[in-house]
């Protein structure tokens, strides 16, 4: 094509150009499938396994280490003992007898299932102020739990807010809700109780909401009133978070810490089992006996979340 002076040559330069611009890209895109692009999932998940394995791993590897050793958390010296800690656990009455006082969380936690489970269902029907009353009930799972033990504290002590909301009543317990052996444990178990309610509440309000409401319309029509509705639809609905709320409830029963710690530093018959481990580990300078003692504690989660699961096995149920 022959062009003359002053004139431009319209649609030849210009994909020339842009086929020249995408070359290299199509090349360096190509390469990039053929030797990186396979690992590249990988890259983004070596960093949280990596920190997986050196924070929580690793850590308890070294605790089944230290708790066949003699250890006392300062010196460098780790003497084999063998399985001498754990018998110590089993045959020595103060190490083993606390698990007495994990008893009144045990009970506790079916006592939350039940509220949250009451409330979760009138909730998930038309309620009035229902989204307030919402919000009430999961509240105090936000507060920090130390937060929460100062709190009730206060509320425990002798003319607190509890003996001063019983005396406007003209009631007067005479008692010490902290400091009364046969009391202490229902005090805070019930602190416990309002603490983590709300959690198990939104856990049950969610998995009833996802019921398909056509099946309350169908058992209605077919006469069944709201206790058979509970039964036949809303159990067998909530089933799997049911089961997964019961084993949370019951290790966070045994493994209960920070609420008898602040409120009563385990004193008057209130320390637990993970009080008495780090008594024995941070006063005692015993690091190897309380790695046994920690050992001992995730066995009996792992064994009591076994015998529940076979309980109530995971089952997926069909609603429609």
């Amino acid at each position: 094509m022959t062009t003359t002076p002053g004139m431009i040559e319209v649609g030849t330069a210009e994909p020339v150009i842009q086929r020249r611009r995408f070359i290299p890209w199509i090349q360096s895109s190509a390469r990039t499938r053929r030797l990186g692009w396979w690992g590249t999932p990988y890259l983004f998940i070596l960093l949280p396994v990596g920190f997986l394995l050196l924070f929580t791993y690793t850590p308890v590897v070294n605790m089944f280490w230290y708790s066949v050793t003699s250890w006392d958390g300062l010196s460098k010296e780790q003497d084999y003992v063998g399985l001498a800690n754990y018998i110590r656990v089993f045959t020595r009455p103060e190490y083993f007898q606390v698990f007495y006082v994990s008893l009144f969380y045990f009970v506790a936690s079916f006592a939350q299932l039940g509220i949250a489970l009451y409330f979760a269902t009138i909730l998930s029907f038309q309620t009035k102020f229902k989204n307030f009353f919402k919000g009430v009930l999961f509240f105090p799972y936000l507060i920090n739990g130390v937060a929460i033990a100062f709190t009730f504290l206060y509320f425990f002590k002798p003319g607190g807010t509890l003996d001063a909301t019983l005396a406007f009543f003209g009631v007067d317990p005479g008692v010490l809700w902290l400091g009364d052996r046969s009391i202490a444990n229902f005090s805070l178990a019930g602190t416990s109780v309002w603490r983590y309610m709300g959690l198990n509440f939104v856990l049950f309000l969610g998995a009833i909401q996802s019921i398909p409401s056509q099946l309350y319309e169908a058992a209605a029509i077919d006469g069944a009133n709201k206790w058979q509705q509970f039964r036949f639809i809303i159990l067998p609905g909530i089933r799997p978070i049911l089961g997964l709320s019961m084993i949370l409830a019951i290790s966070g029963s045994i493994a209960v810490f920070e609420i008898p710690f602040i409120m009563t530093h385990g004193d008057n018959g209130t320390m637990t089992f993970v009080i008495k481990t780090v008594r024995v580990a941070f006063e005692n300078h015993k690091v190897g006996q309380a790695s046994a003692m920690a050992v001992i504690l995730l066995l009996i989660v792992l064994i009591v979340t076994w015998i529940q699961r076979r309980i109530i096995p995971d089952e997926k149920v069909n609603l429609v």
